[in-house]
């Protein structure tokens, strides 16, 4: 997010703690943690690594890119959330990041991206996690499991699976039906569970011993013990030489491939030839290993790069995934025991750093095929006091760089800011062709994935042409700053044409928007709504956010051109069709576009960099296409959230900057926005609430009602009725009455409304947290009754399921 506009200098010093929290999750051990994965997406091997970000050296992106391909085109997968660790599997990649919820210092938020090829919403990333820190992930198969801060080993998406809760563990491992860990006591023994006990990797587990590393891989496991002596069991377990000298692990299914504590590589195969690194990666030296199937990736150390190698992935050409990866998690540099990671305190708040695993000795030299080097001891302090005094020497001077760099950063951000506010570069000139637009990349399997989100630039004439000359016929509507136009473009594409107008009767037709009493549309200067729209939709790329095809910026024309929605608007669906179509026939069809418009408005506010506020939210604005699919649309009047405004930004946060007009629509509009002036991402909540009521109701936002004589606010009318536990007295009489489960689901729905409404915007519940209620609702509102041996269990809904949001999954 951009810096705020005031007290530079002060943001300066609060931004190194908060970015220290960012990296170091009251982290762990940075050898049981890793910032780099390996995940399968159907036959695709997706390689996702933490890299400095672009934008700043202290910022982290997440990056993947699917293996075989070409790794110049990588998919940013930026985040208000930041990430620190990864872990992957069988269609799903795990991230670790410190916990956003108020009062949750030191606590940390698990996320999973579901990366099937079919999955439903894969660019939403859903929490599976929230609370103490780990100390410990892996992944395997389709499951996840943990070492929580305490020792306790907790795997999410595995049911039935029983694990002592009297033990504490130090590291994990996941395979295909299994789970070993190593106990945090004396001797380090391994433990081995499953849902199934005979299985050869639980049973063949060693019984005596002491380790530190263990790695899984489909029905068999390694561990390493205190000496760096390998050891394997389980079927069809790779052979190993009996010679210690090890660090790490990564276990593929050619064999197992260990980390020499000179930071060489040796591998050991399953009959078969052993997945050594090939050419001159033997003889490099690696900071840690993983693998995924047949194929094995590492970190250089000479300069942090991931390569790659194994498999029909990766060849010659194309072994290099990324040249720059965070090293390891980062660490107060008091904290590293054995020295740290060259030029790693570059990648890190300052005084922190990334730490030497105390297992390597790098100054130890042994050619790739020589024997393994004999153990010395995994936490050897040699190093301890050289690296100390070095890094205190200069500690100073690299936090005065670091102000120094981060000042001139912030600068360039607030400048570029201001720039992309006041106008948009579409290209200027009447020859078609193409404008590259700031975009923010959506979450993985998105429905859009593309390297870049291209948008056409059309000519007048073009559109001109595609619309009839803007024919009065073709018009379909009013938008934020113009009217809307149906054409069809010379490929047959039928679009929607949105045409900025300074005419009377464009302004006459926005004039439901309200600024402290004054129609707000229509002294908006349409150049400012224009940038707007398009800035908002090229940042967009989510499939319940209408997409921008287009724009015209030529003779003093400002054109915007879109996908078009053939069944119009929700409010025109609700309201002004007679028969009611289909999707708004029915309680299940309205809950479905609730649930589409809150997953688009929550992409906004959770996953578009920087966050969007919408400040129009309502039924004119959700259209829906020609599968009844709502998508979010009509950017004219969205803002970018600022990180001052938000409910826990602390109680010493300054107020927010003065809004120079207040935006929406009568009806929708939050009161605290309107008297206040106090714009957050809840004044959208608070339009999606009335939103809810309108679909719960069937009333207008503003009508007249049978015991009133004057008109009345569909909150006004509804919410004190859902308080009373009356629900059944709002519901749209047009439908026929809902059956019990459906009953149940729209009293949740109520409920869920008029905490949307709420006068108090911090006490609203966030988009996200709609969005599960509305799942919950529509799940409960079509699943069949519960039957007695306890399947086919629908959701529980209840009134405090509203109050107190819990997402979290532990299935």
């Amino acid at each position: 997010m951009p810096p705020p506009q005031r007290r530079l200098h002060a943001f300066l010093l609060l931004l190194l703690p908060l970015a220290f929290l960012a990296a170091t999750p009251a982290a762990v051990a940075a050898a049981a943690l890793s910032t780099f994965a390996l995940a399968k997406a159907g036959n695709t091997t997706i390689v996702c690594g933490l890299l400095p970000s672009a934008s700043s050296p202290l910022l982290v992106d997440l990056n993947c890119t699917a293996a075989g391909g070409d790794h110049a085109r990588q998919e940013t997968y930026p985040s208000s959330h930041p990430f620190s660790a990864l872990a992957g599997g069988e269609d799903f990649l795990c991230a670790v990041g410190p916990s956003e919820e108020p009062g949750a210092a030191g606590d940390i938020e698990m996320r999973w991206w579901d990366l099937s090829p079919d999955a439903d919403d894969g660019s939403r990333a859903k929490r599976v996690y929230s609370g103490k820190p780990l100390r410990a992930l892996a992944a395997g198969e389709y499951k996840v499991c943990g070492v929580l801060a305490g020792g306790e080993l907790h795997c999410w998406r595995w049911r039935g699976l029983d694990i002592p809760g009297d033990l504490h563990f130090a590291a994990a491992a996941v395979g295909d039906g299994f789970v070993c860990g190593i106990l945090d006591a004396t001797p380090a023994s391994v433990r081995c569970y499953g849902n199934d006990t005979a299985h050869p990797a639980v049973s063949g587990a060693p019984t005596d011993g002491s380790y530190d590393v263990v790695a899984a891989c489909g029905a068999r496991a390694c561990a390493l013990s205190n000496g760096g002596a390998i050891t394997c069991w389980g079927r069809a377990a790779p052979e190993v030489a009996a010679a210690g000298g090890y660090a790490a692990l990564a276990l593929g299914e050619p064999g197992v491939c260990g980390l020499r504590t000179n930071g060489t590589i040796r591998c050991f195969g399953t009959g078969a030839k052993a997945p050594e690194p090939p050419g001159e990666l033997a003889v490099e030296q690696f900071l840690d290993v993983k693998a995924q199937g047949d194929s094995f990736c590492g970190v250089l150390m000479a300069n942090y790069s991931l390569v790659c190698w194994g498999g029909r992935e990766f060849n010659a050409t194309n072994r290099l995934v990324f040249g720059r990866v965070m090293p390891g998690p980062c660490a107060p540099m008091s904290s590293c025991k054995c020295g740290v990671l060259p030029g790693s305190a570059n990648t890190c708040p300052a005084g922190n750093t990334v730490c030497t695993d105390c297992a390597f000795q790098f100054n130890i030299a042994v050619p790739p095929n020589a024997s393994s080097p004999p153990a010395t001891g995994r936490r050897s302090r040699k190093a301890l006091w050289i690296a100390v005094a070095a890094a205190a020497g200069g500690f100073l001077l690299l936090f005065l760089a670091l102000q120094l760099v981060l000042l001139l950063w912030c600068r360039r951000r607030r400048r570029k800011r201001r720039n992309d506010q006041g106008a948009v570069t579409a290209g200027g000139g009447g020859g078609a062709g193409e404008v590259h637009l700031p975009l923010m990349p959506a979450g993985m399997g998105s429905s859009r994935e593309k390297g870049r989100h291209v948008v056409e630039q059309f000519t007048l004439e073009a559109l001109h042409a595609a619309t009839d000359g803007f024919s009065d016929d073709r018009r379909i509507g009013t938008g934020s700053f113009g009217s809307v136009y149906r054409g069809t473009l010379p490929d047959g594409r039928e679009v929607a044409i949105k045409r900025a107008e300074d005419s009377s009767s464009a302004r006459s037709a926005a004039t439901s928007s309200a600024a402290a009493g004054r129609p707000a549309r229509g002294r908006r200067d349409r150049e400012a709504a224009f940038a707007s729209e398009i800035t908002a939709l090229a940042r967009a790329n989510h499939k319940n956010i209408v997409c921008l095809l287009g724009c015209c910026d030529e003779s003093g024309e400002r054109v915007l051109v879109y996908e078009y929605m053939a069944n119009g608007t929700l409010h025109d669906n609700l309201h002004s069709r007679v028969p009611m179509a289909p999707a708004v026939s029915s309680w299940r069809g309205r809950l479905a576009i609730a649930l589409d418009a809150a997953r688009g408005i929550e992409y906004m506010h959770v996953y578009a960099v920087p966050p969007i506020i919408h400040r129009d939210v309502k039924s004119a604005n959700i259209l829906l296409d020609d599968a009844w699919t709502a998508k979010i649309a009509d950017f004219g009047l969205s803002s970018v959230l600022d990180p001052s405004t938000a409910c826990d930004a602390g109680s010493n946060q300054q107020e927010p900057p003065p809004v120079t007009y207040t935006g929406g629509t009568v009806g929708y509009m939050d009161p605290e926005y309107y008297r206040l002036q106090h714009l957050t991402d809840k004044s959208d909540v608070y339009s999606f609430g009335v939103v809810l009521l309108e679909l719960v109701s069937g009333c207008r936002v503003v009508q007249r009602y049978a015991e009133s004589v004057t008109p009345k606010n569909v909150v006004e009318f509804a919410v004190p009725h859902i308080l009373a536990d009356e629900v059944s007295r709002v519901l749209d009489p047009r439908l026929p009455a809902p059956a019990p489960e459906e009953a149940e689901a729209l009293a949740y729905v109520g409920y869920l409304a008029a905490d949307c409404v709420g006068p108090v915007g911090c006490d609203r519940p966030c988009m996200t947290e709609v969005v599960d209620a509305l799942e919950r609702a529509l799940a409960a509102c079509g699943a069949p009754p519960i039957s007695r041996a306890g399947t086919g269990r629908r959701p529980a809904l209840s009134r405090s399921g509203t109050d107190q949001f819990d997402l979290t999954d532990t299935d």
